[in-house]
């Protein structure tokens, strides 16, 4: 089970549970937090991974689950500030299932047009369900399928005309890292986009939101996905990932300029918008 290799990994190296902590970690050393673990950070990466293998297959129906399909309307709103339009190149990083390649792609032929989409994840059993879908619904040859890793991404220098990142910020390592290849493989004047789960801003709605991330969300992971640990590792995720004043400050840290960001069901999700000038 994935907390069975945490805890592996905590005494393998002296690492210790975190309390319920609020901000995320400002630099990178040898050492980093998984959840609300602590492990070697050379060994993040892979206990994500294996979070992703195990629930890959359920991961689509979980989310309509545990957010009650409103996250359809999340990306729906993340598309229209896109706004996509033909004859570009679209990059979409942690993004293996295809639903937002998806969503991209219709826009771009509703409009009469094409354009180079390409689905990017570090894991592969969520890209074989992405090709897998592609597949089933005929569009699995417009589109391009690749593995990589957010951290470093094997595409040339201002390469694409938007990177958008859908719930998969939290789970990279090096967060900081990972908006500096964004930037890189932007071409000037493209756009960044990361919609993803946020800090709850209104009063009484952030304990209800506990209540149920932490009670109600692992519940459901044990009778759909058959994995409680994973979904309760990313509820704590959540709870490490930057709230959005940080984010924003990471983002403009990275090169972006007009950094902005919305905020979706009280914070419970954030868009937030950068741009290579």
């Amino acid at each position: 089970m994935i907390f069975d290799m945490v805890r592996r990994h905590r005494f393998r190296y002296g690492a210790v549970m975190s309390t319920h902590e609020k901000s995320a970690d400002p630099e990178i050393g040898s050492t980093t937090h998984f959840g609300f673990a602590t492990v070697d950070t050379a060994a993040k990466a892979g206990l994500v991974r294996d979070v992703f293998d195990a629930v890959a297959d359920r991961y689509d129906l979980m989310n309509d689950l545990m957010s009650f399909g409103i996250h359809r309307l999340w990306k729906s709103a993340m598309i229209d500030a896109l706004n996509p339009r033909p004859g570009l190149t679209y990059l979409d990083v942690a993004g293996g299932t295809g639903d937002i390649a998806f969503r991209i792609r219709d826009r771009i032929v509703a409009k009469g047009g094409t354009a180079r989409i390409i689905v990017a994840d570090i894991n592969t059993e969520m890209l074989r369900v992405g090709r897998d879908r592609a597949t089933d619904t005929g569009i699995a040859t417009d589109l391009e399928w690749l593995c990589l890793d957010a951290q470093s991404v094997p595409l040339p220098d201002r390469s694409v005309d938007s990177y958008t990142i859908a719930f998969g910020l939290r789970n990279v390592t090096d967060i900081a890292r990972a908006l500096r290849e964004a930037r890189r493989v932007l071409k000037p004047g493209g756009r960044f986009l990361c919609l993803e789960f946020s800090r709850v801003v209104l009063p009484l709605l952030d304990k209800a939101y506990d209540t149920y991330s932490f009670n109600i969300l692992p519940a459901i992971g044990r009778v759909v996905a058959h994995n409680p640990e994973a979904y309760r590792y990313l509820a704590e995720s959540i709870r490490k990932f930057p709230p959005q004043e940080q984010l924003v400050e990471m983002m403009v840290a990275a090169g972006f300029s007009n950094v902005s960001f919305r905020n979706y069901s009280g914070g419970i999700a954030a868009l937030h918008s950068g741009w290579r000038i």
